[in-house]
């Protein structure tokens, strides 16, 4: 049952890919990573504003959390979607993809053993460490150019 939560966080990245390819396409034309980071911003707030109208009644989640957590997100997206779309015509799709993971990697397995976020600690152990020195050993061989 599992597999189907893998296949679609494969998934995910994919579209993330394919969505940065597209914003640097963007960034490239106007010179400005900030259009591509607002059109993908406007896109998903109406797309997501009608699918939210499209579930109608089945949707009845009530909204209980900390203030703070409604700018959080999209700063960190602003942040991270900027820096994406500035680098992609610089290093390329697939380095930044590839340095955007080993990011990605660190942060989440560092945040996951001291329980951030108030998410289940994970602690960091022998197979995570030698699994991190993999990717990196991975990235540096999909970068390395002779």
């Amino acid at each position: 049952m599992k597999l189907i939560f893998y296949i679609l966080a494969f998934m995910g990245g994919v579209f993330l890919a394919v969505q940065a390819g597209f914003n640097a396409q963007i960034t490239r034309s106007t010179k400005q990573p900030l259009i591509a980071v607002v059109a993908t911003a406007i896109t998903s707030g109406v797309l997501g504003m009608i699918l939210l109208r499209i579930q109608g009644s089945h949707c009845n989640t009530k909204i209980s959390f900390p203030w703070y957590l409604w700018p959080l997100g999209g700063i960190f997206s602003l942040l991270g979607l900027s820096a994406y779309f500035y680098t992609i015509p610089k290093i390329g799709i697939s380095k930044m993809i590839a340095f955007g993971l080993m990011g990605q990697l660190l942060f989440s397995v560092i945040a996951s053993h001291f329980g951030w976020f108030n998410l289940p600690e994970a602690p960091i152990n022998t197979r995570k460490i030698v699994g991190i020195l993999s990717l990196l050993l991975a990235v540096i061989l999909l970068n390395y150019q002779k």
